[in-house]
């Protein structure tokens, strides 16, 4: 059985990943002035959140880089094991890792740009396997409305395996002139948390996954109760939730907070420095194969809900007289969709009190 507790021991450990993140963001932070040098200027507040933000010319911008991390891994030993090609889906997935971190700031994505690194030139000579990758890449940018600006594709033997595929990229978005970035300062006792559903895995928990299907005589190939193997519902493509976002900011519902949730899971919804406490009274049911994950570590609820996205994709928070509205935008736009709970006075805290869960402020310091 791999441990969900022991999800370090594959190389992700977030103890010593947020920290270097918080190191990066102080240093980053000493360049600031810089952007004078070109007659822009930071939104501050951007610092630590899913995107930066900065104006210049009249307009608000939002950038972001992203990583798919080790999914592309689980897709190619699918293949391996005469499973089907999805390159295609983690194309998408990686592209929607990119677009749902610029969307929460309250931006619309505008450009994409590819970053595609193997161990050898040679991976693109399976024809069906490239062209799947770049299909599915431009139809997830077409999904989110943004244009494929262009990318790099180096080969890197030595540093990447020379069957492996890293795939990356970056997000150029615009916050709608009308609208200031959404970056989680308004957030008061006595809004709505609004939860959208995932696919399933989307892009957090790829290591873990391959470390349980070394674990199954069978790997990827492995039933699940509905009849589909693991390695198929691992490689559902990640949900994309620049519609819901575009349908919000072209509303008259203000949005207080957005996010994905995707590493540190439920975590995700107490981003915002506001000192406040979440209250979540209801929960999407959870993906047959995120519940399989579960049950072959032998996690609680805390440790699945504080890695895995359990079925939850996105979050936004609302007034409450936004909410309904919101749940309709988003349902409008294809997505299920939970008024899920509310935001109370306290210290920055989120509870699922039916399944005894408490996190803290110290479990989540990301900036």
């Amino acid at each position: 059985m791999a441990e969900l507790s022991n999800y370090r021991d594959s190389g992700v450990d977030y103890g010593l990943l947020d920290r270097i993140k918080r190191e990066a963001i102080d240093r980053a932070k000493a360049t600031s002035g810089l952007l004078t040098l070109s007659g822009a200027e930071e939104v501050p507040e951007s610092r630590g959140a899913s995107a930066y933000v900065f104006k210049t010319g009249g307009m608000t911008l939002a950038m972001v880089i992203e990583g798919l991390g080790t999914k592309s891994l689980i897709a190619h030993s699918v293949l391996q094991e005469g499973g089907p090609n999805r390159f295609a889906d983690v194309a998408i997935d990686a592209v929607a890792a990119i677009v749902n971190d610029v969307i929460s700031v309250g931006a619309a994505p505008l450009v994409i740009t590819a970053y595609f690194s193997t161990g050898d030139a040679g991976w693109y000579s399976d024809e069906a396997r490239a062209s799947a990758l770049l299909a599915g890449w431009q139809r997830a940018c077409e999904e989110a409305g943004a244009a494929w600006g262009g990318g790099e594709s180096p080969a890197l033997p030595g540093l990447v395996a020379e069957d492996g595929l890293e795939l990356a990229g970056s997000g150029l978005g615009v916050v709608p002139p009308e609208r200031s970035a959404v970056l989680g300062q308004e957030v008061i006792p006595g809004d709505r948390i609004i939860l959208l559903a995932s696919s399933g895995l989307h892009t957090n928990g790829a290591s873990l996954a391959r470390r349980v299907a070394d674990t199954l005589p069978e790997r990827y190939r492995t039933v699940l109760p509905s009849g589909r193997t693991f390695g198929e519902a691992l490689l559902d493509p990640s949900l994309i939730y620049a519609k819901f976002v575009r349908a919000l900011l072209a509303s008259e519902v203000h949005p207080k907070f957005l996010n994905g949730v995707t590493g540190h899971g439920l975590m995700k919804v107490m981003r915002s420095p506001k000192q406040v406490r979440y209250i979540l009274e209801t929960l999407p049911e959870v993906p047959e194969v995120l519940d399989f994950l579960v049950r072959q570590t032998g996690a609680s609820p805390a440790e699945a809900y504080g890695t895995l996205n359990m079925g939850i994709g996105y979050a936004a928070v609302v007034s409450a007289g936004d909410a309904d509205e919101t749940v309709r935008l988003a349902e409008a736009a294809g997505y299920r969709t939970w008024n899920a709970g509310e935001v109370v006075p306290g210290n920055r805290s989120l509870s699922v009190p039916h399944l005894g869960i408490e996190f803290a402020d110290a479990d989540l310091q990301l900036g």
